[in-house]
């Protein structure tokens, strides 16, 4: 089912990241030394109770053992320790592991500081942030303007070159359905980043490429400083084109559907390095947050046969298998119709994405 505009009733949450001011650098180091405790303290006793019990202990499981944590020598709110065993849970659930790894606090191995919280321990006054546990006020770079929405839970998170950021998720009233009649495909790919169903293609930006030579220069001479700063800098690069792009396409349109290329499965393969650059879930995800944002129908298709399928007729008769993969340009054998690769597919996209809102289930 589309992950966007299901229902418009209701309220969409969204987390707002905002930049702490380094002055609180110290301070929240502190902190975070005192969850990886914690977290560690929980990936031990789970362990454990596997061992004994053949059981996985819940969130909930690990209160009565975290209880009066505080008192005892460790100077974290109760809601904080709370917050962390809950995500211990939910991240072992996730990764279907026994143990997770262990959060190091000090060392060239260093965990990246965080630090949660709940929606109870975190209050917004005059352009600060206070939270439970914290004596003094957080500055922050207000970019939002928190003032106007109802804050929830979150966390501080640290980033690769030491600058601190909070994430707060916030309600917000879903939007109107988009007025919009025009729909479009998009088929991604890494010769070009993206093709549309209008016939625009997108080209792919080699960030990662363009910057590839001066990162191995910098690895070799043992900077690291410089390389934390070229990946953060790779990483700001592709995010932006992302936002820019993701925009534009929710801005036009009523309806967007996308290809469900598994980037996942493609990273494992001698194509890693280029599906990493093009940060295809990345786009998918902005994509789907802004449509849900603005009202926009959002779809994620299954792609299968797109290129092989004429958009005309659908015709089965267009380039096959890993030696086709350099056929940028077919002619349908059954209508005589010519196709650039992509656009035919994202075409499809299209039409299988259509089919989607009048039947309700995918079509190949």
């Amino acid at each position: 089912m589309p992950r966007a505009c299901q229902s418009q009733t209701g309220l969409l949450t969204r987390v707002l990241r905002l930049r702490l001011k380094d002055k609180h650098a110290a301070a929240l180091r502190e902190k975070s030394y005192l969850v990886n405790m914690v977290w560690n303290y929980c990936n031990d006793l789970s362990f454990k109770v596997w061992e004994r019990e053949r059981r996985f202990m819940s969130g909930y499981d690990f209160a009565k053992y975290t209880k009066g944590a505080g008192k005892a020598g460790i100077p974290l709110h109760s809601q904080t320790i709370q917050a962390i065993s809950e995500e211990f849970a939910a991240r072992r659930k996730q990764s279907k592991k026994l143990k997770l790894r262990w959060r190091v606090s000090r060392g060239p191995r260093r965990s990246l500081g965080w630090v949660p919280f709940k929606a109870t321990a975190l209050s917004y006054r005059n352009g600060q942030l206070w939270m439970s546990g914290i004596h003094a006020p957080l500055c922050l770079w207000d970019s939002y303007g928190l003032a106007k929405y109802a804050l929830g839970a979150g966390s501080i998170s640290e980033d690769a070159r030491g600058r601190w950021y909070i994430n707060i998720s916030v309600k917000l009233d879903r939007p109107a359905a988009s007025r919009m009649e025009r729909s479009i495909g998009i088929d991604l790919g890494l010769k070009d980043f993206a093709s549309t169903s209008d016939g625009e293609v997108i080209e792919v930006q080699h960030i990662y490429r363009d910057a590839e030579a001066r990162l191995a220069t910098a690895q070799r001479a043992g900077k690291k400083r410089i390389v934390r700063n070229i990946h953060a800098k790779i990483a700001n690069k592709r995010r932006d084109f992302n936002h820019k792009l993701s925009a534009r396409l929710v801005v036009g349109h009523g309806a967007i559907f996308v290809g469900n290329v598994n980037a996942g499965a493609l990273a494992k393969t001698r194509m890693a390095k280029s599906v990493s650059d093009a940060g295809w879930s990345q786009f998918r995800t902005m994509l789907s947050y802004k449509c849900d944002s603005a009202g926009v129908w959002f779809d994620e298709v299954n792609e299968a046969y797109s290129t092989q399928d004429c958009s005309a007729c659908f015709a089965r008769s267009g380039p096959k298998g890993l030696q086709d993969l350099g056929v940028r340009e077919w002619t349908c054998l059954e209508c005589g119709e010519h196709h650039h690769r992509d656009v035919n597919a994202a075409k499809n996209i299209l039409r299988r994405g259509r089919a989607t809102l009048v039947v309700g289930i995918p079509v190949l």
